[in-house]
């Protein structure tokens, strides 16, 4: 690695990120169906309808998993909790063995001197609920209080950090517009009751939250920057509209009490009634904001219906993902979210990370190329003021990529999921020797 410790200041925070579906095994543990699994099983949905049953088994391995992040050096453990081992039913009677496991997680953390900092939630709806409508439901905010409160009531008083909703573009646009995530929905009306009605759960578990004297709490957004393909005035518009859904909706919401008018535009006659009403509850106040950033997108106009827009493909090398590597948009959005939005609340990275088809005898340079060129570009924003307060790789360990199964491997671990061996990557090497100052 390039950098050193000194190039950031004292207070700095490193970590690593993972999230339940995606590393636990949800047929452990008393946990419930969730609507990934059913979306899996669906012919044609998942790369050889792979899902989470078994991922990496952190059910059982969560000690080994553990001692690797304290042998990398991360002093956060950014780690999500599945509402379905906890909640079977979505509501009602919880799992004790699932709350058990989440309380042995975080003593384990605290334990290694890892500060735990918990999403409540990570894309795997109990299916109960998604037979309900799911997120367009205009009860999801109750549910999900409740779920918060089932949660933090056990394990509140001992994280670090809590974020209720994982990237709310992927819960509602991905999912209920694209239709490439679960549910699978290609529907603007459910994409609008959706999108509203994840910001109204995130705050009321926020006031969940607030209610059992939580601190540390935040938004995890995620953000793809977007460019024009062209100086035509359609692909211009085309961007900007672009930009709105999947950078500004949400954080609009959060700090703005409104929502961008190109988003408008297409979703307002969707909306629910009286939805202008729900921003005092959407925006509850927040002591941080969390950043996922990947990757630009360039855009340009397409005839048609709103939201007239597509890919116009890229110019610069890629990732496993077909992503580009632009590391100047992580540079731009902490500073723009900064000026536009969140003011003077930390900024942590909460993900940055590439998927690279490397195996235990390749060393996986293209990651920490791509690691030291986001962490210069985290730096670049601090020196332009951004305040931003730490950032957390993307992932600890290979694991189930959603609709893309087992195939593209983003951890600083390799895992063997035949054997579920765990081998570090030269770029967990890297990083503990940086994050722990020690030579190379």
């Amino acid at each position: 690695m390039d950098h050193t410790r000194t190039d950031f200041p004292d207070g700095f925070l490193f970590g690593v990120a993972t999230s339940a579906y995606q590393i636990e095994g949800s047929q452990f543990g008393g946990a419930g169906p969730c609507h990934w699994d059913s979306f899996a099983a669906t012919p044609g949905n998942v790369v050889r309808a792979e899902d989470g049953a078994l991922a990496c088994d952190h059910y059982h391995r969560w000690e080994e998993d553990l001692d690797l992040i304290a042998g990398l050096g991360a002093e956060v453990y950014r780690f999500s909790t599945s509402w379905a081992r906890v909640l079977p039913d979505g509501v009602g009677q919880p799992n004790v063995e699932g709350l058990d496991f989440y309380d042995r997680l975080v003593d384990g953390m605290l334990a290694r001197g890892i500060k735990p900092a918990a999403t409540l939630y990570h894309w795997e709806l109990p299916q109960p609920l998604a037979d309900r409508g799911g997120w367009r439901n205009a009860d999801m905010p109750e549910w999900f209080a409740e779920f918060t409160e089932t949660v933090m009531r056990r394990i509140g008083d001992r994280v670090w950090s809590a974020a209720p909703i994982n990237e709310p573009w992927c819960v509602g646009w991905l999912s209920h517009f694209d239709g490439a995530h679960a549910p699978g929905l290609r529907d603007i009306r459910a994409t609008a009751r959706a999108m509203h009605h994840i910001l109204k759960s995130h705050g009321r578990s926020i006031e969940v939250m607030r209610g059992l004297g939580m601190k540390n709490l935040g938004a995890v957004c995620n953000f793809e920057w977007a460019e024009p393909a062209s100086d035509a005035p359609e692909d211009q518009a085309a961007a900007r509209r672009y930009d709105a859904i999947y950078n500004r909706f949400f954080l609009g919401g959060l700090f703005k009490g409104q929502y961008p008018a190109e988003v408008l535009e297409g979703l307002e006659p969707h909306l629910p009634d009286s939805w202008q009403d729900d921003f005092a509850l959407i925006g509850q106040p927040l002591d941080w904001l969390g950043v996922n950033y990947y990757t630009r997108q360039r855009i340009r106009h397409k005839d048609g219906a709103w939201p007239n827009y597509e890919p116009a493909g890229p110019l610069l090398p890629l990732t496993q993902m077909g992503w580009e590597i632009y590391p100047d948009g992580l540079r731009d959005f902490l500073i723009r979210n900064a000026r536009d939005y969140s003011g003077d609340l930390p900024i942590y990275v909460t993900e940055n990370g590439m998927a690279n088809a490397d195996t235990p005898e390749t060393p996986d340079t293209a990651r920490i190329d791509y690691l030291n060129a986001h962490l210069h570009a985290v730096r670049q924003a601090m020196d332009a003021r951004a305040p931003v307060a730490g950032y957390f790789v993307w992932s600890l360990m290979d694991n189930y990529e959603w609709s893309l199964g087992y195939e593209k491997r983003f951890g600083l671990i390799h895992v063997d999921f035949d054997s579920l061996a765990r081998t570090p990557k030269a770029s967990y090497d890297a990083l503990a020797r940086w994050w722990r100052d020690t030579p190379a």
